[in-house]
């Protein structure tokens, strides 16, 4: 989180910055990321989005510990610091359970980011406004 919040500070002291980032579970997508990241020395934020890893396990087959378990792995693997690594998690709420009863939709959302901030994630996107079974946008 250190990154982020001394992106923050420089931004505000008037330096324009940014930080790389990627919302993948795909191996190859995360290692060039961080092959790139790594040879400009600079933080990489990872994003899992909520259909890609839930408590579920997603359709990655990935619960949020088993995704950071994955990226750190590769992150090793690579020789790239882990304290380098933002992870994130997009999109969470009830989106993912949209044909589930409102109750049901929002209670697997709570336990969904609970368990993203149990696993270490740092950063989230919280969507809560989406159409669930027996609430309907008009």
């Amino acid at each position: 989180m250190k990154h982020l919040t001394e992106m923050v500070r420089q931004h505000k002291a008037g330096k324009t910055n940014g930080i790389y980032a990627v919302c993948s579970a795909h191996p190859l997508v995360l290692e060039a990321a961080i092959r790139y990241t790594s040879a400009n020395q600079t933080p990489l934020l990872i994003e899992a989005t909520s259909n890609q890893v839930d408590q579920f396990g997603g359709y990655t087959g990935m619960t949020p510990a088993d995704f950071r378990g994955f990226v750190c792995q590769l992150a090793d693997s690579l020789n790239f610091p882990q304290d380098a690594l933002i992870l994130g998690g997009d999109h969470l709420g009830p989106n993912r359970w949209q044909n589930l009863p409102a109750a049901q939709a929002m209670a697997n959302a709570d336990d969904l980011i609970k368990s993203y901030v149990a696993a270490g994630f740092k950063k989230s996107t919280l969507i809560a406004a989406c159409p669930v079974r027996t609430i309907r946008f008009p």
